[in-house]
């Protein structure tokens, strides 16, 4: 009497119970579920007619499209892999995966096209191809649907241990980890996603966040599975975010804090749409950032926490009841917290090093650990690592946090990123949450700097506000009047942008980088 956990089972959900309302509405396209679901079994029977095997690796390399929005159904449909490739990443760290994960077939956005041109003529047996526009020598998507026989769309055709995605961390620090996720990793994700954010067939989701991360976060199902309408952003550029939340009248998105923090910038000569609910994740937000999404642009923050390796989230911050009578800056300083184990993730733990539980005094700092149904299969091809993340029955986070009296857990730093200034833990986050508490601050980002007499400094990035102004000094001065004088940053360095990943993370090995080369009180990068 079991049938298979997979999101495929959500998405056949959705395309039986409505066939005529809007899945996907792209400017001056508007494709329905009837049509969608015809695309998706064109997709899979191509794919299988061109020898794409149960098991297989299939690449993507593309922006947030229609035709990306396919393949996370299209492809594992037939029992392949899906292989997400970062739009921002390196040759060689597209050779790398390409090699590492055995892709036998690449579909690529033209857009790309130039990222990675260089790179195939390493893989002579790699069959590409072209989204969204032709390139010679190369099979069109468009051609490869309308050469494509049908595949009937069945969901229970896979099993749930099968991995659906190979999905590549971002190798900041040492090379890219191959994170094996399966059908019921996703499955229970999606669910997740559903009952938290409450999504209905009235809703429209714009795509804000890179598919290719986590698998847009599961929101490449999950509206899917509901009869909800997707709208795809092919690149984050707040102006014609805005313009396509007004016109298509989006409801719900999902955004890393950084393009929240660009909506809020344009927004102020373009106001958008009121009433949407926003998903948070990708890096911890700051309060003050969650308090002006509410308060300026009336929109409701849901704020998740999770990794790749959790197939994308642990924790919700549920919100308590009467919450909305809250003063805003309370109610914006609670929602800031990373919360407690979302209904079907499995459990969520802050940990000494012996794995006893820190107490929950919201004081003692432990690393965050879990183990349930959203943790990954392992690492593709490497043993160790998976060993490592694993240990004790586990998933090491690498992430540290406090438990509070209530249960919820607030994030403090990355282990890599905690400051150790004369002994002293200074937690980078707890620094620039005060930084942005500043109004003439925009971003900002905390590292570690080289100290001869301390050991280390807290040195602080930061990106005004446009048209504000502030000096070194007076942020400084700001800190001092917030937080402990060891926590205060010895400088400040400003920066027009701050460096990150696609998916909205601070690159803040470039900036440790940066700050053992910068100077004085207040310097510019």
């Amino acid at each position: 009497m079991e049938v298979p956990l997979s999101p495929l089972a959500l998405v056949a959900r959705g395309l039986r119970l409505y066939p005529g309302r809007p899945a996907v509405l792209d400017d001056g396209l508007e494709l329905s579920y009837r049509d969608f679901g015809q695309r998706l079994e064109r997709l899979s029977g191509a794919l299988l007619r061109r020898g794409v095997m149960q098991g297989d690796r299939v690449a993507l390399l593309a922006p947030n499209t229609l035709e990306a929005l396919e393949c996370y159904t299209g492809v594992p449909l037939i029992g392949a892999v899906l292989v997400p490739l970062n739009t921002r990443l390196n040759p060689d760290e597209y050779r790398y995966i390409l090699r590492h994960s055995a892709s036998r077939l690449l579909l690529l956005d033209i857009s790309c096209y130039a990222r990675i041109a260089e790179v195939l003529a390493d893989f002579p047996d790699l069959e590409v191809i072209i989204q969204r526009g032709e390139i010679a020598g190369f099979l069109s998507y468009d051609e490869l649907l309308a050469k494509g026989p049908s595949l009937p769309f069945d969901a229970e055709a896979v099993a749930e241990d099968q991995v659906l995605s190979l999905n590549y961390t971002s190798g900041t620090t040492a090379r890219p980890k191959g994170v094996r996720l399966t059908h019921r990793n996703a499955y229970i994700n999606t669910v997740n996603m559903l009952l938290t954010m409450r999504l209905r067939p009235e809703d429209v989701h714009l795509h804000v966040a890179p598919m290719f991360h986590a698998n847009g976060w599961g929101f490449v199902w999950a509206t899917l599975a509901v009869g909800a309408a997707n709208v795809p952003l092919p690149a984050v550029e707040a102006q014609d975010a805005l313009r396509r939340m007004r016109r298509h009248g989006v409801t719900t998105l999902c955004a890393a804090p950084t393009v929240l923090t660009m909506l809020l910038g344009a927004a102020q000569e373009d106001p958008p749409p009121t009433g949407l609910h926003v998903a948070v994740a990708g890096a911890a937000p700051p309060a003050a950032v969650i308090r002006r999404v509410e308060d300026e642009l009336g929109w409701t923050v849901h704020h998740f926490y999770g990794l790749t390796e959790t197939t994308a989230f642990l924790t919700y911050n549920e919100p308590p009841e009467g919450i909305g009578d809250w003063p805003l800056h309370a109610r914006a300083a609670f929602k800031a917290r990373q919360g407690v184990d979302l209904p079907l993730a499995g459990e969520v733990r802050v940990v000494r090093p012996d794995l006893s539980d820190v107490a929950p005094d919201g004081q003692e700092m432990g690393e965050v650990v879990a183990r349930g149904n959203v943790i990954m299969d392992g690492y593709y091809r490497d043993g160790e690592a998976t060993r490592r993340a694993l240990e004790g029955g586990w998933f090491h986070t690498g992430d540290l946090a406090v438990r509070h009296p209530d249960g919820f857990i607030e994030i403090r730093d990355r282990k890599k990123d905690m400051i150790i200034s004369g002994g002293e833990n200074i937690p980078s986050l707890e620094v620039e949450g005060a930084l942005y508490r500043h109004v003439a601050v925009g971003q900002a980002a905390v590292v570690a700097a080289p100290d001869p007499h301390w050991g280390e400094t807290p040195v602080a990035f930061v990106a005004l506000r446009p048209g504000a102004t502030a000096s070194a000094q007076e942020l400084i001065e700001h800190c001092r009047s917030l937080l402990t004088h060891y926590k205060v940053p010895s400088r400040i360095v400003f920066v027009k942008e701050l460096p990150r990943t696609a998916s909205g993370k601070i690159q803040k090995y470039l900036l440790r980088e940066l700050a053992k080369t910068r100077d004085g009180p207040d310097s510019d990068a």
